[in-house]
């Protein structure tokens, strides 16, 4: 038996409906190695500059002093090991499913998602179009990384990184069929309304999607009580009844029914009962929990920062300020052609966009004494 054999094998039990390693497709030739196509997919991720600082990134609550608190990091393991778990079950192609998985988040910015909504509003203002983290995670991988060459990511990890959002809740997700120009429309089409809510190409996107939203549904309210935003005792009975009350019984629960309505399927599905109960969760936790995350005041805070910052880089970009953090910490980094390809508006949004949640705060308070 060869190498090539020994990181190809698994192919030979996989369902009918999974994706195989030799159907892996790339926007630039290259030469593989030992490594099947979205293994090495995996390994390119991993080793991203933008994949270490998911370490300090807000998932729900920012400014928080407890440990135990999930940030960006945690979620993408979770939601990596829910979709490996479900892909198992079903006979699905693993490595395209934890590329995926860990990739889905790259593009999220300081503070979560309030802060994505505050960049949405500045990027559009200047004319850049609409921000959206999925969009940016795949902006990232194709574009940005390797200084500005991208990383040649594969067409089935960067459909699965696009299409992940798992805010938006469907009984059944079926996969279209794309071909890779087709995908690059979808990306650029993107910001041009913020309708982000795309359908995989492969089953094993369908599951990274539904995994991302079993990944932070229950969690949620595990850091929402442990921060005494709520109790348990506050979640509607029938939804308890349903998925359980704590996180691990909601996971179970809901990756137990994806297994038993998928197998043997072309699509992922949930049962109509899980489905309702899902969907009455997903209320409750946004008028509980994510509306209560951030107060109205530490909104306007946000917005003021996010801008200021934004007109300070602008404004450094225009007068070609080298002294400037813009330079020194990441447009030196990169290649010529991002730097003629991309407008000082954008090359600033891509800029804020990657930073930490302690990074924006520690350049802030450099230039902004409130």
């Amino acid at each position: 038996m060869t190498i090539t054999d020994n990181m190809t094998k698994k192919n030979l039990n996989l369902s009918k409906y999974a994706t195989l390693d030799k159907d892996a497709i790339r926007y630039f030739d290259q030469k593989e190695d030992i490594r099947t196509p979205f293994y090495h997919d995996i390994d390119r991720i991993i080793y991203s500059l933008s994949y270490t600082r998911y370490m300090d990134k807000t998932q729900v609550f920012s400014f928080n002093e407890n440990d135990h608190i999930s940030k960006r990091m945690i979620h993408v393991q979770f939601v990596s090991k829910i979709a490996r778990t479900i892909g198992r079950a079903l006979g699905l192609n693993e490595d395209l499913i934890e590329a995926g998985a860990l990739g889905h988040d790259l593009g999220h910015v300081p503070f979560g998602h309030v802060g994505e909504h505050i960049l949405s509003k500045i990027s559009e203002k200047h004319n850049e179009g609409c921000f959206n983290h999925n969009v940016q995670s795949f902006r990232l991988l194709y574009f940005l990384e390797n200084h500005g060459k991208g990383n040649n990511i594969s067409v089935q990890v960067l459909d699965a990184i696009i299409s992940h959002n798992g805010e938006f809740l469907m009984g059944e997700y079926k996969p279209v069929k794309k071909t890779k120009e087709e995908l690059l429309k979808e990306y650029e089409d993107s910001y041009k309304s913020n309708n982000c809510n795309l359908i995989p190409m492969t089953l094993e996107g369908c599951v990274v999607r539904i995994s991302d939203l079993i990944g932070y549904i229950g969690r949620d309210i595990e850091d929402a009580i442990r921060l005494g935003i709520i109790t348990i005792d506050d979640i509607p009975e029938d939804i308890k009844n349903t998925l359980g009350t704590t996180n691990s019984e909601i996971v179970n629960t809901i990756v137990l029914d994806v297994i038993n309505n998928s197998l043997d399927k072309p699509y992922i599905k949930l049962s109509d009962n899980v489905y309702n109960a899902i969907k009455d969760l997903k209320d409750f936790n946004y008028k509980n929990i994510y509306a209560k995350a951030n107060s109205k005041e530490a909104i306007e805070k946000y917005e003021l920062m996010f801008n200021r910052l934004f007109d300070k880089y602008l404004d450094d970009l225009n007068k070609e300020d080298e002294s400037s953090i813009i330079y020194i910490a990441y447009l030196n980094d990169m290649c010529e052609k991002y730097k003629l390809e991309n407008t000082n508006e954008r090359i600033v949004i891509d800029f804020i966009a990657g930073m930490t949640d302690d990074f924006f705060i520690k350049e802030y308070n450099k230039y902004f004494k409130d």
